[in-house]
């Protein structure tokens, strides 16, 4: 895309996000994630009904009458998105490509995020980890994490998840909101999808195409894996195939959730196209 073509739709996404966020997800997300815990916000004099233990007994001694210790929540999160960018992510049937709606979905998770003043960084990865942009806050940084996705260049290789899981638990040790946008098309290691749910709040989001699952009858085709660069004629007038076909994306399809079950992490399938926003609002409330 041209520059002007991708600040034009980086606007468009904006628009589309932000009237979603407003209307829903911000209020959603910051009832569902409260903070890392409680710090010290002033000191008052007691009133009836206040905590014994939150009197703070050295400003009592030095006045003679009881103070107490007013804590608040403390806030700040840090959301992470990682974003698969392997060349299948770059496809699309409808009216969007994948990378398209991932950019979406991406923006109104990072506006929730901006709306409550965490952080947000992304990490854009294939067979592995191509690019990082550390967490910041505001406007100008969640529409730079947009622009990001957009333009990242989408890599004709084998989508690692693990890979991507690893970099991420060996930079950011603080437990964050891990967003996992993917078609999982490949295989990973499941232990290190395990290990990343417990030290991090993850939620898988499997994002694919109506045509990802089944292919329609359109008589002997060249098919080309765009990830491993193998081809392949078949006949897609064999029912036989067909069937085959999409068993084997629907036992695919089958593990990843097995593997996100057993993980505690949760996951969510979204088509392109499909408001996932529903899906995000529930997800928040859950929490």
């Amino acid at each position: 895309m041209q520059i002007k073509d991708i600040v034009k739709k980086v606007k468009q996404i904006e628009i589309r996000t932000r009237k979603k966020t407003e209307a829903s997800l911000m209020g959603q997300y910051h009832s569902a994630f409260k903070g890392q815990g409680m710090t010290f916000s002033e000191v008052r004099p007691y009133q009836f009904g206040d905590e014994i233990r939150r009197i703070d007994w050295n400003k009592t001694a030095r006045f003679r009458e009881p103070f107490v210790k007013v804590m608040e929540e403390e806030r700040e999160l840090t959301m992470i998105i990682l974003v698969d960018i392997s060349s299948s992510m770059d496809y699309g049937t409808k009216t969007q490509l994948k990378r398209e709606y991932v950019a979406e979905i991406a923006a109104s998770l990072g506006f929730s995020a901006a709306g409550n003043n965490d952080k947000v960084g992304l990490i854009l990865f294939a067979d592995k980890v191509y690019k990082v942009v550390p967490p910041g806050k505001g406007r100008k940084h969640i529409l730079s994490i947009i622009s990001h996705i957009l333009t990242a260049e989408y890599v004709p290789a084998v989508s690692k998840v693990d890979k991507a899981l690893e970099y991420m638990m060996g930079v950011f040790k603080r437990k964050s909101l891990v967003f996992l946008l993917s078609d999982f098309e490949d295989d990973y290691d499941s232990k290190t999808l395990r290990v990343a749910s417990k030290k991090h709040q993850l939620l898988g989001m499997r994002v694919y195409d109506e045509k990802d699952n089944e292919i329609p009858d359109v008589g002997y085709v060249l098919l080309n894996d765009s990830e491993t660069g193998k081809k392949i004629w078949v006949n897609t007038s064999s029912a036989r195939w067909r069937y085959t076909f999409a068993e084997a994306q629907k036992q695919k399809l089958r593990i990843v959730e097995e593997d996100f079950s057993k993980s505690s992490a949760e996951l969510v399938n979204v088509s392109v196209g499909e408001d996932y926003s529903k899906l995000l609002y529930n997800y928040f409330q859950r929490k």
